[in-house]
């Protein structure tokens, strides 16, 4: 099922985690489609600088790019930057809740960094969509709201819970956030889950300079998100160079065979059913 696009020319694109990897990709490509484009993250050069790379993108230059520091964990900050990117460019047609964090956590672990995961990833979330979309919703026209998860809030691995958990917080209110916009009355806007596959960006870089064979850029993940986002798609699964769709799938369905064969939590790294699960995957 297709839908009616909002990337026309001169809408109004909204980009948090803007300054930086797939939130930066975007922001670039919307410039490039001829919208005008509003980049939203944490004040300081990073910001300055992706203002003017989102700029060399579009045909009209700085005038059709608004940078604006914005912690999307805090509400207010939020709502000022709704205020500021409909009184300089209008009703917004392309809202993108990208902004993430993501330092290592465990379950026990240090409380500070459970916070800050949870508030960036899930809240920044949470409170982009609530504030910008009843005005999405008054404008009348084609609009949509994308929130980037991630696979990990899908399979849920071990190694990062705080991460797992504010990935799957934004899976789940995605999904009841599209169900309502679907049940209002002439609403022309629909939200989308992206979940990307292994992106090389200065999140997941690590130690690293060359990306690595298996990583899909920025830039291929955005090609991805455009065209599905044409074609209707609410799960945006990305695949990437070393997991394709096929292997996705089946660890989503493992995931949930937990539940439903009742066996022990993340079973694919249980001793006693990680081969079961090798086996599983081997004809792929």
């Amino acid at each position: 099922m297709t839908i009616d696009t909002p990337f026309n020319p001169g809408s109004c694109a909204v980009v948090t985690g803007g300054a930086s990897g797939i939130g930066l990709a975007a922001a670039k490509r919307f410039a490039a489609m001829g919208l005008n484009v509003v980049i939203a993250d944490l004040p300081g050069a990073t910001l300055e600088n992706a203002a003017r790379d989102v700029a060399a993108a579009s045909s009209t230059g700085a005038k059709a790019v608004l940078a604006a520091p914005t912690d999307v964990s805090k509400l207010g900050e939020v709502e000022a930057l709704e205020r500021a990117a409909t009184s300089k460019f209008g009703p917004v047609a392309v809202l993108m809740n990208n902004a993430g964090a993501g330092p290592a956590s465990s379950t026990l672990g240090d409380w500070e960094g459970w916070r800050r995961i949870i508030e960036v990833n899930l809240w920044g979330v949470i409170h982009g969509a609530k504030t910008f979309a009843p005005g999405m919703i008054a404008s009348g026209r084609p609009a949509v709201i994308v929130n980037t998860g991630f696979k990990q809030g899908v399979t849920t691995p071990p190694g990062n819970p705080a991460y797992n958990v504010s990935k799957a917080g934004v899976k789940v209110f995605t999904e009841a956030l599209q169900h309502e916009l679907r049940n209002v009355a002439g609403c022309k806007v629909t939200a989308h889950l992206l979940i990307p596959g292994f992106v090389f960006t200065a999140m997941t870089a690590g130690a690293r300079t060359e990306k690595p064979t298996g990583a899909w850029t920025p830039e291929q993940t955005v090609d991805f998100m455009i065209g599905e986002l044409r074609a209707g798609t609410f799960y945006i699964l990305c695949p990437d160079n070393e997991v394709s769709r096929a292997l996705d799938e089946r660890r989503m369905a493992w995931a949930i065979g937990d539940v439903i064969d009742n066996r022990p939590p993340l079973s694919r790294w249980h001793p006693d059913y990680a081969d079961a699960f090798k086996k599983s995957v081997a004809d792929l």
